[in-house]
This record gives C-alpha cells, structure tokens and sequence, in this order.
C-alpha cells in the first residue's frame, strides 16, 4: 500500500506544473527612457513569455526603493535581489577598473560606443564577477553625456573655472584636467544645483536631461560627449545564477542580447539626435514639445585639445587606480578598437 501511494504521489507531482522560478529584478532610473522603453518591458512581458511561464518576475527601480546608486551592485552581490542593474559609473568606488568601460570622447556615434563595449565585455564580466558576486548579463547605452551649463559658454575652453557636475569619476578628473571644478551632485539634485549657482553646468545624458527637465534650468548646451556613453550594465547574483539549469541560463542570455541590448543600441544614435532636437530646436524632435537652448558648436581645435589631455592626463592616472594588469587589459582590448595605448608614467 505504501509503495502505491508512493508511486500516485511522484506521479501527480510530474502531473503538475513546475513551478515558476521567482526573479527579483531592480532596474534603472524609473523616469528615463531606457527604463520605460526597454528593460521594464523586457523583464515583465518579454522574457516571462519566452520561458513558457517558467520565469516569473518582479521588477522595481533603485530610485522606488530609495537606494544609493553606488550600492545597487554591493548589494545584489549580498544577494538582496536577483538582478540589478545602473550606470557603470556608479560603482567605481568599489571597482576602479571599471572606469575604463565607459571613458569620455573615445566614441562619438554609437555605432564607435557599441565596437568599445563589445572590446570591453569580457573583461567588464571578470570585474563583476570577482568584486560583485554576479554573472554579468548586458550593457546598454544612455545617450552620450552631454553639458548642460547654465552660464553662457561658446567653446570647450569657456568651462576653465566653471564649476561642473560630472557623471563619474574619470569624467570628473577630465573636467578638472580642462581646468573646470568637478563638482559631486546627485542627478535628482542637478536641477536646483544649476538653478540656485551651486554649480554652472552639469554633465548627463542628452535624453536623461531632457526627461528630467534640465533645459529649464539651463541655457547652453555643449553636445559633445564629455562623460561618454554612461553604460549602464545589467547583471545577475551568481549564487542565483549558478542555481539556473542551462536551459535557463541559454534562454536568458539570448534573449537579453535580442530583445534588450541590441534595440537599445539600435536606438541610441537616432535618440541622440531627437534629444538634441528637442533640447535646442535644432532638428525633429521625437520624444515631445522642442525647447530652445543654445547649441554651442565645438571646433576641432577643442575636440583635439580635449583628445590630447585625455590621453596624456587622464587616461594614465587611472592606470594607477587600476592596476597594471587591468590597463593591459584595457590596452589590448578598448584601446585596441580605440586606437589608444595607455602609457605607464
């Protein structure tokens, strides 16, 4: 009798369903439009669909749940959630070669930000894997980080003494390079920073700016990508992901890559010219109502000056943050597809 039940009881559990396996996901700013276009779709409709219901996902953002941006890797590295993803940037605190994912002016279309990412890919997953606990899973682009200053400026070399918000770390020492102030200033804080003097311009995203209504606080907008592409990267605990069958780890892998990475890049350089359209009245504006800074033309006498200071400068000082291993890295992959070689000093 007992063998019976046995064998009724295993074959009603093989009768059944399997259960879904839960995915706690944190995304990215909730107001900008890498968010609402891409990753909440992605992670609710798209890959719970393609898994049969075998994935089923919970999704909020680190600015719903009030987290520090520089903690959203620490602690999906702890285990607190599933997947988290933000701007590589933030993280540097804790991982100073992850600076060299996104450096300023390196890529000025997409196209030259997607060839730096793919370049940097295998050495962006070592990263997380040894300093955050986590599978890494994609990089996408926010547009380039363009300047917003609300100070009149006409050239590159006008931000000498201004005092500026940067969008991470190396963009900071570029600016401070150029003889601007970096200044640190939460992206929430940046409107009444540039409202109130704190500080005269501020580095972010073209279409992050133009979300978070910067253009009402700013006159001049400099389109040159001074904090480069600030790459937000998408990763996975690994205790999480090493308890995935293959299957399961194939499927999400394949899927983020079509059905999140590649439309976010396929977008990013089309965006960039709508944000810069809508900022400035200069060109179509897609994503709404056009507003009327003034777009500041850069020569190619700054843009060759900025280049130089970044090579000379910028580059080899946060070689010594990170390391010899990491630039030779760095060398032999993003400065390979860059056609830069960091000097030790």
């Amino acid at each position: 009798m007992k063998t019976t039940i046995s064998i009724l009881a295993v074959s009603a559990a093989l009768a059944m369903p399997a259960a879904a396996q839960d995915i706690a996901v944190v995304g990215s700013w909730s107001s900008l439009p890498l968010h609402k276009q891409y990753e909440a779709p992605f992670w609710t409709e798209t890959l719970p669909a393609a898994s049969g219901g075998k994935l089923a996902v919970t999704m909020t953002t680190h600015d719903q749940m009030n987290l520090g941006v520089g903690d959203v890797f620490s602690l999906l590295g702890d285990g607190v959630y599933d997947v988290g993803m933000t701007v590589a940037d933030y993280a540097v605190a804790d991982a100073p070669e992850l600076e060299g994912l996104d450096v300023p002016l390196l890529a000025l279309t997409a196209d030259e930000a997607l060839a730096m990412v793919d370049a940097a890919r295998p050495m962006v997953a070592d990263i997380f894997a040894q300093r955050f606990n986590s599978h890494l899973l994609a990089i996408a682009p926010y547009p380039p980080q363009v300047v917003f200053c609300n100070a009149e400026i006409a050239s590159l070399d006008d931000l000498k003494g201004k005092k500026v918000r940067a969008s991470g770390r190396m963009t900071a020492k570029f600016l401070e390079a150029l003889g601007a102030e970096g200044v640190n200033v939460s992206f929430a804080e940046v409107p009444g920073a540039l409202q109130k003097g704190v500080v005269d311009c501020a580095v972010t995203g073209a279409g992050s700016g133009y979300s978070a209504g910067w253009w009402e606080v700013s006159t001049h907008l400099l389109p040159i990508p001074l904090g480069g592409w600030d790459s937000v990267v998408t990763a996975m605990n690994m205790d999480k992901w090493n308890g995935l069958d293959a299957e399961t780890q194939a499927l999400i892998t394949s899927e983020i890559a079509a059905n999140f990475e590649a439309p976010a890049w396929a977008s990013a350089q089309g965006a960039l010219e709508s944000d810069i359209a809508c900022l400035t009245g200069n060109g179509e504006c897609t994503a709404g109502d056009a507003h009327s800074m003034i777009l500041v033309d850069v020569s190619d006498a700054d843009f060759a000056h900025a280049r130089d200071v970044l090579v000379t400068d910028v580059l080899p000082e946060w070689a010594e943050r990170a390391g010899p291993e990491w630039t030779a890295r760095w060398n032999d992959t993003v400065g390979a597809a860059v056609g830069v070689t960091i000097a030790a000093k």
